[in-house]
């Protein structure tokens, strides 16, 4: 009786009491079809044993390459995908804990007001048949939340708080910016005063301009309303500014976590230091001081995945070992992990701070 589905959900324990959401070896494989018989072929390994906690009040950075699989654990994280394997821990606020990977039906509802989600494109997220009142408050309809009137006046309260006019509540989306869009989308995800909220590529799809303000806005929502936000992003300036610690994430695997500077300075994954080395570096002095270390070869298919370390076949660093033995995420000390057989030796280019 070792499977999850037979603990009770009262004995489910976190690490540590200081943490809101635990991750533990998270797997979401989808399968693979073909033939008008629809066969099975195999899986596409989107996220394969991936474990990470998130405190109260924190940001926690999720970074990798296109089709890494940091969407797919957020999207199991929200449960907009079934896990295939593997344990969502979340704390309510009552201090109990449920394992998120396990519910099911009309329950999984119940816990999407407490962990919200923002999409990435404020283009596609957004019904252009609704108002946006309309939009805002369809989750407070849906849960049977409030009389009418108290709707009208939450949606008033939180426009305004993200930056916007109450009167626009009547307005359909194709009035909008992109930015007026997501402040929409914000709002959106806020009013059912949730505890964690799930960030896919927030700002991606905005002006630069414009991603700083909605950033900054971010920032003063979390003060504001307690919250802890899990970041998805491949853009590491953003990730740098607005989380407090970072993952990374290679072909469905965590090969690094550790807190934002220390990994943004000393990262111990090869594949970590090929992106640090891609960030923008704005002093002219140190800029021509850092090494852009470009990969070679494509990133791995994470549905026929190499043997031993994912990474290897691009790794300027990689040993015989590196192809046979698949490395642990093991511990370097100050909450610093990394999954390769040589952190500890090998001497890392990290981004030069100015």
């Amino acid at each position: 009786m070792t499977s999850s589905e037979h603990i009770p959900q009262a004995a489910r324990q976190m690490t540590d009491d200081s943490y809101l959401l635990e991750v533990k070896n998270l797997r979401k494989h989808f399968p693979i079809t073909a033939g008008i018989l629809a066969r099975l072929k195999g899986y596409t390994r989107a996220a394969d044993d991936v474990s990470f906690y998130i405190r109260q009040g924190e940001t926690l950075g999720l970074v990798g390459e296109s089709g890494c699989g940091k969407t797919t654990v957020g999207r199991c994280v929200v449960r907009a995908y079934k896990p295939t394997a593997g344990e969502i821990l979340y704390r309510r606020a009552d201090g109990s804990v449920v394992d998120l990977a396990q519910i099911r039906g009309r329950e999984v509802r119940t816990y999407r007001k407490d962990i919200r989600f923002i999409f990435q494109d404020p283009y596609a997220a957004l019904n252009p048949r609704m108002t946006v009142f309309d939009l805002i408050s369809e989750v407070l309809a849906v849960n049977h939340i409030g009389t009418r009137a108290e709707r009208v006046d939450q949606v008033e309260s939180l426009l305004k708080r993200v930056g916007m006019r109450p009167e626009y509540m009547r307005r359909y989306p194709h009035a909008f910016s992109g930015g007026e869009r997501q402040r929409i989308s914000i709002a959106r995800a806020l009013i059912t005063n949730p505890r964690l909220v799930v960030c896919d590529e927030a700002v991606s799809a905005l002006d630069v301009s414009v991603r700083v303000q909605i950033l900054n806005l971010l920032e003063e929502l979390q003060a504001d309303f307690d919250l802890t936000y899990l970041f998805i992003s491949h853009d590491l300036s953003v990730i740098r500014h607005i989380c407090d610690r970072v993952n990374v994430m290679y072909v469905g695997k965590l090969v690094e976590t550790a807190e934002a500077t220390e990994l943004y300075t000393q990262p111990k994954h090869p594949y970590a230091e090929a992106l640090m080395s891609a960030v923008p570096v704005h002093d002219p002095v140190l800029r021509d001081s850092q090494h852009r270390i470009r990969l070679e070869g494509e990133i791995a298919d994470p549905s026929n995945p190499p043997s031993g370390c994912y990474f290897h076949p691009r790794c300027r660093y990689a040993q015989p070992r590196c192809s046979t033995e698949e490395p642990a995420l093991h511990d370097l000390g100050n909450g610093h992990f990394a999954a390769c057989h040589f952190a500890e030796e090998l001497n890392l280019q990290g981004v030069r701070m100015g």
